[in-house]
C-alpha cells in the first residue's frame, strides 16, 4: 500500500476516533455566556442545560432572568447585573456577584424573555431547589412543578422524593408528580393512581387539572378521572357551606357586638336610641387616639395598644351614656316618639362633633401584630383579626351573662324589666338602674367601636352602618333577652351570607327585613319572649 494512502487511512480512523468520543460537558460559566445568543427556544435548552447542573448559584441569576433585569455586555458578552449610577451603570457578575466596575448605559443590552422562556426558567427554578437543604425551598419547588405539570420533571421528582425525609413535602412532591403524569400517555393503572393523588389534594387547582386532563384522556382512564371531580366538587360544594357559615358567624359576631348594648338600653327602658351608632364610633375613635399616644409616647407597647383602649372606649362611651341618660332621656320616660326624635337630634350632634374635631375623612387604626395576617383551616382562609372578634363577642357575651345572673346590679336590672312599678314599690331605685343601664349599654357599645376599628373605616359615619341591623338584631331575638340577640345576631349574619351569593348584599338585607316583619307578625316577642306580669300585658 503507497505511504500516502496509509497515512490517509490513519488519519481517517483518528477523526472517526475522535468523533465517537462524547462532547465535553460545558460549565456553568460557559453555560450562562450563552444565555444572550440564538433564539427563545434556544435559550430555553441552555436553561434546561443549565437547571441540570443543580449549581444553587443559578437560582438568583434565573430569578433575574425572569424578571428581565439580566444584561450582557456588547462587547464582551458577560451576563451582568445592573445599578444606576451618575451618568453610567455598574455593573456585577451574574453568576458570582462580582463587582466589575461601571460601563455606558448604551454599553450593556437586555436579555429578553418571553413567555415560552419564562415557563422554562420556572420549571428550572424548581429542578434547582428540590435538594436546597432548606425546607421552605423545597416546598415552594415542588408547588412550581405542580402548577408546572412538566412530565419531563418526573424523573427528578422520583429522584427527589426518594431522598426527602419530611412528610408533607414527600406528599407535595407525590402531587406534583401526579400532575405531570396526567400529561403523559401512562397506563390506565398509574392514571388511576395520580387521580387518586389528585383528588386526595382537593381544591380547585386540582379540578383544574383533571379537567384538562380529562380533555386528552384515553377512553380506559377516563371513568377514574370524572370519579375523581366529582369528589372534588362535592368537596368544593362542603367547604363553600363550610366558608358561609364561617363569614356568617364572623358577620354575626359583629352585629351582636352592635346590638347587644341596644339590646339591653331597649329592653330595661324601653328607649329607642337612635344615638346607639354613634356610641360605636366614640368607641372607634377613643381607639384611634388611644393608639396615637402610645405610637408617639410608648412605640414598643403598640401590640398592646387594643387592651389598652379596651377599658379607655368603656370608660369614655359609658359616661357619655350616663350624661345623655341624665340630661335628655329621663324626661322623656313614656314618650317613645319624642324619645326616637331627641336621640336621633343628638346623633346628629355627635357625628359633627367629631367631625369638626377629627375631621371628615377617614382615620387610620393599625392592627396589632397578633390581629394581622390569616391562617388557613381545613381550606378556609380565616383571618386573625376576625378570629379574635368572634373570641372576643364571646368572651362579652359570657361577662355580661355573668353581671345579669351573678350581681345585685344584674338581678335590680332583670326585675325592672320584667315589671319597673313592683321594682320601685320593693325599694329599688329605678332611676339609678336605669342610668346604670344606659351606661352599660353604651360602654358595650364603645368595646364594638374598639372592634370594629380593626376591619373597617373609622369616621363620623361609622356607627350609621349598624344602627339598622342592631334593631333587627334585637326585634328578631327577643327585646332585652341576652340569648335573644345572641341567637339572632349569629342566625341573621349566617343568613345574609347564604343569600349574597345569589341575590348581592343589598337585597340580602332586603330579604332579612322582609322576613323579619312577617316573622314578627307571628312572634310579636322576638324569638326568646321575656316573661313577667308587666312584660305579658
Amino acid at each position: 500500500m503507497p505511504r500516502h494512502s496509509l497515512k490517509t487511512l490513519m488519519f481517517g480512523l483518528l477523526l472517526a476516533i475522535v468523533a465517537g468520543l462524547p462532547a465535553r460537558a460545558q460549565s456553568v460559566e460557559e453555560l450562562v455566556r450563552q444565555l444572550p445568543d440564538g433564539s427563545f427556544s434556544e435559550r430555553g435548552r441552555v436553561v434546561a442545560q443549565l437547571a441540570a447542573t443543580g449549581d444553587t448559584r443559578l437560582v438568583p441569576l434565573m430569578e433575574a432572568l425572569a424578571a428581565g433585569d439580566l444584561n450582557a455586555v456588547r462587547e464582551t458578552g458577560q451576563v451582568v447585573l445592573v445599578a444606576p449610577a451618575s451618568g453610567s451603570v455598574r455593573i456585577a457578575d451574574a453568576l458570582t456577584g462580582e463587582a466589575a466596575g461601571e460601563v455606558a448605559r448604551d454599553a450593556v443590552e437586555r436579555i429578553r424573555v418571553n413567555n415560552s422562556l419564562r415557563r422554562a426558567i420556572r420549571t428550572a427554578l424548581g429542578q434547582l431547589t428540590l435538594h436546597n437543604p432548606d425546607r421552605a425551598t423545597r416546598l415552594a419547588a415542588t408547588r412550581a412543578m405542580f402548577q408546572a405539570a412538566d412530565p419531563e420533571n418526573i424523573p427528578l421528582l422520583d429522584a427527589a422524593i426518594a431522598l426527602e425525609e419530611d412528610t408533607s413535602v414527600r406528599q407535595a412532591m407525590e402531587e406534583a408528580k401526579a400532575a405531570a403524569i396526567l400529561r403523559t400517555r401512562a397506563s390506565a393503572e398509574d392514571f388511576a393512581k395520580a387521580v387518586d393523588v389528585i383528588a386526595a389534594r382537593g381544591g380547585r387547582a386540582s379540578l383544574g387539572i383533571l379537567t384538562s386532563a380529562l380533555a386528552s384522556a384515553p377512553d380506559d382512564a377516563r371513568p377514574a378521572i370524572e370519579s375523581g371531580i366529582r369528589a372534588i366538587e362535592s368537596r368544593l360544594a362542603l367547604l363553600n357551606v363550610a366558608k358561609n357559615v364561617w363569614h356568617g358567624l364572623s358577620l354575626g359576631s359583629v352585629l351582636f357586638l352592635a346590638a347587644i348594648g341596644l339590646a339591653i338600653t331597649f329592653g330595661v327602658m324601653g328607649v329607642i336610641n337612635m344615638a346607639h351608632g354613634e356610641m360605636v364610633m366614640i368607641g372607634a375613635y377613643t381607639t384611634f387616639v388611644v393608639q396615637n399616644i402610645v405610637r408617639t409616647s410608648y412605640p414598643d407597647l403598640f401590640d398592646w395598644s387594643l387592651a389598652i383602649a379596651l377599658p379607655a372606649a368603656f370608660l369614655v362611651t359609658a359616661l357619655v351614656g350616663i350624661a345623655i341618660e341624665r340630661g335628655v332621656i329621663r324626661w322623656l320616660y313614656g314618650r317613645p316618639l319624642e324619645t326616637l326624635l331627641a336621640t336621633w337630634g343628638l346623633s346628629l350632634i355627635i357625628q359633627q362633633t367629631v367631625r369638626s374635631t377629627f375631621g371628615a375623612s377617614n382615620r387610620e387604626v393599625g392592627n396589632p401584630s397578633w390581629m394581622s395576617g390569616s391562617f388557613d383551616f381545613y381550606g378556609i382562609a380565616i383571618t386573625w383579626n376576625r378570629f379574635w372578634i368572634v373570641l372576643f363577642s364571646l368572651a362579652v357575651f359570657t361577662v355580661l351573662l355573668a353581671i345579669m345572673k351573678r350581681t345585685a346590679l344584674g338581678l335590680q336590672m332583670r326585675a325592672v324589666t320584667q315589671n319597673r312599678r313592683m321594682a320601685a314599690s320593693m325599694g329599688i331605685r329605678t332611676p339609678w338602674i336605669d342610668a346604670m343601664t344606659f351606661g352599660l349599654g353604651s360602654g358595650i357599645a364603645g368595646l364594638a367601636g374598639v372592634a370594629l376599628s380593626q376591619i373597617d373605616n373609622v369616621s363620623p359615619n361609622l356607627g350609621q352602618g349598624y344602627i339598622i341591623d342592631s334593631f333587627m338584631v334585637v326585634v328578631f331575638g327577643g327585646v332585652g333577652n341576652l340569648w335573644g340577640t345572641f341567637v339572632g345576631a349569629l342566625t341573621l349574619g349566617v343568613v345574609n351570607k347564604f343569600l349574597e351569593p345569589y341575590a348581592g348584599a343589598v337585597l340580602a338585607k332586603i330579604f332579612v327585613l322582609v322576613f323579619i316583619i312577617l316573622f314578627i307578625q307571628k312572634r310579636p316577642r322576638g324569638l326568646f319572649a321575656l316573661k313577667g306580669r308587666a312584660v305579658e300585658t
